[in-house]
């Protein structure tokens, strides 16, 4: 059976926030020049050839992601016992999965132009977010494959990707198991920025109500604006997985889609089934047959540019501020 360890995400970027004890690996304090850890590679070497040698330097070289991959797809303990490497052994076996490993690794070579792109938007973007924010973490960022599950691990002072998610739209496999609405941001082009996204959200952890529409709206709209001003030239609508279309729609009916929050009560609800659709990368059917998913996103984005806007303020203060009615306030946002 094809991946017996496979759930289909709903969110179009889904964390995998697992926190690790002990010593960290990798931490630096100047981004100047990224380049990816290839744990990726390395395990695939030790799984092809089943060589002491390569396991020993795979333990050697990668225990932190050792720990953090075992944590992710098993849920356990981690040690560097024979029941772990067996299980990841038998992991990986599936024979749809080696294909799958192989044709990320190949995409995602050493010397592609996909990943030196990676390397330089994630230069970048970690110095424009380190001058901003100079007390901010920069992790350790590697690659490694999941089997479809994750697209980010975060863990202590770790970032990773599951390449396996990024193959392109038009990736076979991805057909018999990803919505059309997904496949858009499973490319290449997403990876540095949804692990900004990631990593952001990791620092700056949420810590508004449960199920408040207005608190979670202002949350991602916050991390949206960051990442517009500190980004490799990111727009909103690559940052929320949006086409040019759908964003378009979202300009053009903003008001609307305001007014009907307003009106169905939406911001005083407490129900996490109401609150949670409007975070959904599918279509907003709720809303209109031709809207587009994310609008809660959307509209957070609208109401944190403007209140940048309003007052006088650096993106530092606008993470820090956690009053999410205080942001609305003084915004003065009327669509």
């Amino acid at each position: 059976m094809l991946f017996k360890h496979f759930w289909l995400w709903t969110l179009s970027v889904t964390f995998a926030i697992c926190g690790c004890a002990g010593k960290s690996f990798g931490m630096f304090d100047s981004p100047d020049k990224i380049l990816i850890n290839r744990f990726d590679i390395a395990l695939f070497q030790w799984i092809d050839t089943d060589d002491p040698a390569v396991l020993q330097t795979l333990i050697n070289d990668h225990p932190q992601m050792l720990a953090t991959l075992d944590n992710a797809l098993f849920q356990t303990i981690h040690d560097d016992s024979a029941a772990f490497f067996l299980r990841m052994k038998n992991y990986y076996a599936d024979p749809s999965l080696q294909s799958l490993y192989k044709d990320a690794i190949t995409v995602f070579n050493v010397n592609s132009l996909e990943t030196k792109q990676i390397e330089n938007e994630l230069s970048y973007g970690f110095t424009q977010l380190k001058s901003i924010f100079p007390n901010l973490q920069i992790p350790a960022i590697y690659m490694h494959v999941s089997g479809l599950q994750q697209n980010i691990i975060v863990a202590d002072s770790l970032l990773s990707f599951s390449v396996d998610k990024y193959l392109g739209a038009d990736y076979p496999l991805y057909k018999d198991f990803f919505y059309d609405y997904q496949l858009k941001s499973m490319t290449p082009e997403s990876v540095a920025k949804d692990g900004f996204y990631a990593w952001l959200a990791s620092e700056y952890p949420y810590q508004g109500k449960a199920n408040d529409l207005l608190d979670k709206m202002i949350y991602e709209g916050k991390i949206i604006y960051v990442l517009t001003q500190a980004g490799y030239n990111y727009s909103p609508l690559q940052i929320m997985s949006l086409t040019e279309n759908e964003y378009k729609w979202c300009l053009k009916n903003e008001s609307a889609v305001w007014k009907t929050i307003l009106q169905r009560n939406h911001l005083e609800s407490s129900e996490a089934a109401i609150v949670s659709r409007y975070f959904q990368p599918a279509p907003s059917v709720f809303f209109s047959e031709d809207a587009p998913g994310n609008l809660g996103k959307f509209i957070g984005y609208c109401i944190v540019a403007r209140y940048m806007k309003q007052i006088t303020a650096n993106c530092q203060n606008l993470m820090m501020n956690n009053d999410a009615r205080d942001i609305f306030k003084k915004s003065k946002y009327k669509p």
